[in-house]
């Protein structure tokens, strides 16, 4: 194994530190939510060659179990964060359940909905059970229906509810993609059941909607009032923060960038039609993110992800998302790469 394989040890790093901070100083898990996520910022725009990832391992690599199992052993820490989170938020006052909230919705976003992406894109079944775990864990089920069904077949085009259109800013962005994403994940699900003449009862979607709606209706029935409002706003919260996060980073990855879908047929996914990212602290955290390759070979593991010379984002994915929320320096830095991607422009001009 080389070395710098084991930077992807660092995507149990924010998690055990959030588990230690909310057990020793739950006031203040909130503070060190918001340092860690300026820190990782900071290193990837100043981390003397942090912005080029080591080379992507071969296909046929004896070690990809090892990396695949980084990501399963995850979910034990996620349900740990998320119940010792509800467990310190129901002893705590408003301010901290709020902060807490915040701190383990960061995670179970950044990290947990990446890592679910990367599982339901195995061939797995123990892989995909994992995803929808995670997934559920978030109240954000659909994502495994929209996404692999919905995402990947529409990405860059104008039926896409998680790619965002040149001059949209994130606040017009984010209710059109959280309700055409939920819309559009009962559809597919829908469509399949009636399909392959299966029912509701069979439905993945189904049983991951009854499961998280369980966690919000039976502490209302069984725990005392004060206790139940509490643990339902935190799981509420922390779900909110997540799926928040994710859709911030679709918002991101598809700026501005178009596929042809004109005459009903649409242009074969190519490597400018998604924003990338290879910055070495943010790809060790976050699995690998390069999103071109993974677009165009969906099955492809994480750690065989290539760097290829599509769209280069202004910093790494941290730091992009604190961009996002200031549109108009989000046009400012991201317009001028767009307006690079005239025909004859070369992917130099996308060189970090």
């Amino acid at each position: 194994m080389r070395p710098s394989d084991l930077r992807f040890l660092l995507a149990w790093l924010l998690p055990l530190l959030t588990l230690y901070s909310i057990a020793h100083a739950p006031a203040q898990a909130a503070f060190w939510t918001f340092a860690v996520w300026g820190g990782i910022a900071l290193l990837d725009a100043l981390l003397p060659g942090g912005k080029t990832s080591p080379a992507a391992l071969a296909a046929d690599n004896s070690r990809l179990a090892w990396f695949q199992w980084l990501l399963r052993l995850y979910v034990l820490l996620q349900l740990a964060l998320i119940t010792l989170g509800a467990y310190a938020a129901v002893q705590s006052d408003w301010p901290t359940v709020l902060g807490l909230a915040f701190s383990v919705g960061f995670i179970t976003g950044s990290q947990g909905i990446t890592f679910a992406h990367e599982l339901g894109h195995s061939k797995s079944k123990l892989d995909r059970f994992c995803a929808w775990v995670l997934m559920s864990s978030v109240c954000y089920g659909h994502f495994m229906v929209e996404h692999y069904r919905g995402h990947h077949p529409r990405a860059a085009t104008q039926e896409d509810p998680a790619s965002a259109r040149r001059g949209e800013s994130l606040y017009r962005f984010l209710p059109r993609t959280l309700w055409g994403s939920l819309a559009s994940g009962w559809q597919l699900e829908a469509q399949r059941i009636a399909q392959f003449k299966s029912t509701w009862l069979r439905s993945p979607l189904a049983w991951s909607t009854a499961a998280f709606l369980m966690l919000f209706v039976l502490p209302a029935l069984y725990l005392p009032a004060q206790t139940a409002i509490k643990f339902i706003a935190f799981f509420a919260l922390q779900s909110v923060v997540a799926f928040l996060l994710l859709e911030v980073v679709n918002y991101i990855e598809h700026y501005g960038l178009r596929r042809n879908s004109e005459g009903g047929r649409r242009e074969a996914f190519g490597l400018n039609h998604a924003w990338n990212a290879d910055h070495v602290l943010s790809n060790a955290l976050l699995a690998n993110q390069r999103h071109s390759d993974h677009h165009m070979h969906a099955w492809k593991p994480y750690p065989t992800l290539a760097a290829l010379p599509g769209p280069q984002l202004p910093t790494g994915y941290a730091g992009c998302l604190m961009l996002a929320m200031l549109p108009p320096l989000w046009f400012a830095l991201m317009h001028q790469r767009l307006d690079a991607l005239s025909p004859g422009a070369t992917a130099a001009l996308w060189t970090p």
